[in-house]
């Protein structure tokens, strides 16, 4: 099934490929549309692999886990809206939402900034700690499962200078 999709995949990247664009300076590559749908794919499902195994050890969903993370980093001053959409890269809309849904579970507080008397501050909750550190494990895991098995040290250190470049 994994070669399969990798084929579908590539095939449908080279089919939206147009042959002009191998003549243009300023459009991709076959072989960069083709890394780039793979990149995507593999990024999704990967997500998607840590969702399910957080689900299914009953635990909140990942973007959660992102969020009570950023605001544990923060430490007591915790973090404008605006500071934690810049760390999680969530798009302001699902912030929101999400903040709302982790405030009525108790797992971080909104505090009056005292430099901005119209904004707040998002901190996290001891019991926001505490369902972080029973999410991790399960994330850990599943980042050894689905992703650091599968390559070795020489895997790694390439896709990090990738990675890197694009960063």
């Amino acid at each position: 099934m994994h070669v399969y999709l990798n084929v579908n995949l590539d095939a449908f990247a080279y089919n939206c490929y147009d042959a002009d664009m191998a003549n243009r300076k300023d459009h991709p590559s076959e072989a960069a549309v083709v890394a780039w749908a793979r990149l995507l794919r593999v990024s999704q499902g990967l997500l998607s692999a840590v969702e399910a195994d957080l689900k299914a050890a009953g635990l909140p969903p990942f973007d959660w886990y992102d969020v009570l993370l950023e605001l544990h980093r923060a430490g007591r001053g915790g973090l404008r809206p605006y500071e934690l959409k810049d760390a999680t890269l969530l798009a302001q809309y699902n912030l929101s939402r999400l903040a709302e849904r982790l405030l009525k579970a108790g797992y971080i507080e909104r505090l009056p900034c005292p430099e901005d008397r119209r904004g707040h501050i998002l901190r996290i909750t001891a019991e926001g700690r505490q369902v972080r550190r029973k999410m991790w494990p399960v994330y850990r895991a599943a980042i050894s499962e689905h992703f650091a098995r599968r390559l070795d040290k020489d895997d790694v250190r390439r896709l990090t200078g990738i990675l890197g470049k694009l960063a």
